[in-house]
Protein backbone atom coordinates (compact mmCIF):
# COMPACT_ATOMS: atom_id res chain seq x y z
CA UNK A 1 0.00 0.00 0.00
CA UNK A 2 1.38 3.39 -0.98
CA UNK A 3 1.38 6.36 1.38
CA UNK A 4 -1.43 8.91 1.05
CA UNK A 5 -0.71 11.66 -1.48
CA UNK A 6 -1.64 15.14 -0.26
CA UNK A 7 -1.14 18.36 -2.19
CA UNK A 8 -2.49 21.89 -2.47
CA UNK A 9 -3.87 23.58 -5.55
CA UNK A 10 -4.05 27.37 -5.64
CA UNK A 11 -6.85 29.13 -7.50
CA UNK A 12 -10.60 29.42 -7.48
CA UNK A 13 -12.37 26.06 -7.29
CA UNK A 14 -14.79 25.87 -10.20
CA UNK A 15 -17.51 23.25 -10.64
CA UNK A 16 -17.99 20.89 -13.50
CA UNK A 17 -21.64 20.43 -14.00
CA UNK A 18 -24.33 21.62 -16.29
CA UNK A 19 -23.63 21.57 -19.97
CA UNK A 20 -25.02 23.98 -22.54
CA UNK A 21 -25.93 23.05 -26.10
CA UNK A 22 -24.43 25.51 -28.55
CA UNK A 23 -26.26 26.60 -31.73
CA UNK A 24 -24.03 24.23 -33.76
CA UNK A 25 -25.14 21.30 -31.55
CA UNK A 26 -21.92 21.01 -29.56
CA UNK A 27 -22.17 20.47 -25.79
CA UNK A 28 -19.91 22.68 -23.63
CA UNK A 29 -19.35 23.19 -19.90
CA UNK A 30 -20.95 26.22 -18.28
CA UNK A 31 -23.23 28.86 -19.58
CA UNK A 32 -20.78 31.56 -20.64
CA UNK A 33 -17.35 31.81 -22.19
CA UNK A 34 -16.06 33.29 -18.94
CA UNK A 35 -17.33 30.34 -16.91
CA UNK A 36 -15.79 27.90 -19.38
CA UNK A 37 -12.44 29.70 -19.14
CA UNK A 38 -12.55 29.59 -15.32
CA UNK A 39 -13.40 25.89 -15.43
CA UNK A 40 -10.53 25.13 -17.84
CA UNK A 41 -8.12 27.12 -15.67
CA UNK A 42 -9.12 25.28 -12.49
CA UNK A 43 -8.99 21.82 -14.08
CA UNK A 44 -5.60 22.61 -15.61
CA UNK A 45 -4.25 23.73 -12.21
CA UNK A 46 -5.47 20.52 -10.54
CA UNK A 47 -4.17 18.32 -13.37
CA UNK A 48 -0.73 20.00 -13.30
CA UNK A 49 -0.49 19.64 -9.52
CA UNK A 50 -1.49 15.97 -9.81
CA UNK A 51 1.13 15.44 -12.52
CA UNK A 52 3.78 17.05 -10.30
CA UNK A 53 3.05 14.81 -7.29
CA UNK A 54 2.79 11.68 -9.46
CA UNK A 55 6.43 12.27 -10.47
CA UNK A 56 6.12 9.99 -13.50
CA UNK A 57 4.83 7.01 -11.51
CA UNK A 58 2.08 4.92 -13.10
CA UNK A 59 -1.48 6.00 -12.23
CA UNK A 60 -3.04 4.62 -9.06
CA UNK A 61 -5.53 1.91 -9.92
CA UNK A 62 -7.48 1.68 -6.68
CA UNK A 63 -9.81 1.15 -5.00
CA UNK A 64 -9.18 4.73 -3.85
CA UNK A 65 -10.32 7.30 -1.30
CA UNK A 66 -10.56 11.02 -2.13
CA UNK A 67 -10.49 13.70 0.55
CA UNK A 68 -10.74 17.31 -0.54
CA UNK A 69 -11.26 20.67 1.14
CA UNK A 70 -12.30 23.47 -1.19
CA UNK A 71 -11.18 26.89 0.09
CA UNK A 72 -13.03 30.05 -1.00
CA UNK A 73 -12.37 33.68 -0.12
CA UNK A 74 -14.40 34.79 2.90
CA UNK A 75 -16.63 37.76 2.01
CA UNK A 76 -15.95 41.02 3.84
CA UNK A 77 -19.64 41.03 4.84
CA UNK A 78 -19.12 38.22 7.39
CA UNK A 79 -19.50 39.19 11.04
CA UNK A 80 -16.36 40.28 12.86
CA UNK A 81 -16.34 37.16 15.06
CA UNK A 82 -16.48 34.89 12.00
CA UNK A 83 -13.75 36.87 10.26
CA UNK A 84 -11.64 36.73 13.42
CA UNK A 85 -11.89 32.93 13.37
CA UNK A 86 -10.66 33.04 9.77
CA UNK A 87 -12.74 30.07 8.69
CA UNK A 88 -16.42 29.25 8.22
CA UNK A 89 -18.55 26.72 6.33
CA UNK A 90 -19.53 27.83 2.83
CA UNK A 91 -23.26 27.31 2.40
CA UNK A 92 -23.69 28.97 -0.99
CA UNK A 93 -22.89 28.02 -4.59
CA UNK A 94 -21.11 26.23 -6.12
CA UNK A 95 -22.50 22.77 -5.41
CA UNK A 96 -20.07 20.46 -3.63
CA UNK A 97 -20.81 17.46 -5.86
CA UNK A 98 -19.96 19.46 -8.99
CA UNK A 99 -16.68 20.63 -7.43
CA UNK A 100 -15.76 17.01 -6.65
CA UNK A 101 -16.59 15.96 -10.23
CA UNK A 102 -14.20 18.57 -11.59
CA UNK A 103 -11.37 17.39 -9.32
CA UNK A 104 -11.90 13.71 -10.17
CA UNK A 105 -11.66 14.37 -13.88
CA UNK A 106 -8.58 16.58 -13.43
CA UNK A 107 -6.80 13.93 -11.32
CA UNK A 108 -7.37 11.47 -14.16
CA UNK A 109 -6.17 13.97 -16.78
CA UNK A 110 -3.07 14.65 -14.66
CA UNK A 111 -2.22 10.95 -14.59
CA UNK A 112 -2.34 10.53 -10.81
CA UNK A 113 -5.22 8.06 -11.01
CA UNK A 114 -6.33 5.68 -13.75
CA UNK A 115 -10.01 6.67 -13.61
CA UNK A 116 -12.17 8.67 -11.22
CA UNK A 117 -14.53 5.68 -11.07
CA UNK A 118 -11.90 4.11 -8.77
CA UNK A 119 -12.99 6.37 -5.89
CA UNK A 120 -14.96 4.18 -3.49
CA UNK A 121 -15.07 6.77 -0.71
CA UNK A 122 -15.20 10.55 -0.96
CA UNK A 123 -14.98 13.10 1.83
CA UNK A 124 -15.38 16.70 0.71
CA UNK A 125 -16.01 20.08 2.32
CA UNK A 126 -16.13 23.70 1.23
CA UNK A 127 -15.10 26.52 3.51
CA UNK A 128 -14.67 30.27 3.42
CA UNK A 129 -11.23 31.36 4.59
CA UNK A 130 -9.05 34.38 5.05
CA UNK A 131 -5.91 33.50 3.15
CA UNK A 132 -5.15 31.39 0.12
CA UNK A 133 -7.93 29.84 -1.94
CA UNK A 134 -7.98 26.57 -3.84
CA UNK A 135 -8.06 23.03 -2.51
CA UNK A 136 -6.25 20.57 -0.29
CA UNK A 137 -6.48 17.17 -1.97
CA UNK A 138 -5.59 13.77 -0.53
CA UNK A 139 -5.73 10.54 -2.52
CA UNK A 140 -5.05 7.23 -0.82
CA UNK A 141 -5.62 3.55 -1.40
CA UNK A 142 -8.63 2.08 0.36
CA UNK A 143 -7.49 -0.02 3.30
CA UNK A 144 -8.84 -3.47 2.93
Amino acid sequence: MTAPITFEVLGTPTPQGSKTRMPNGAMVEGRSAGQRAMHRSWRTAVAEAARDVAEGAPPLTGPLVLEVEFRFQMPKSRKAAVRAAGRAPKVSAPDLDKLVRSVGDALTAGGLIGDDALFCEVSASKVEVIGWTGAIITVRELAG
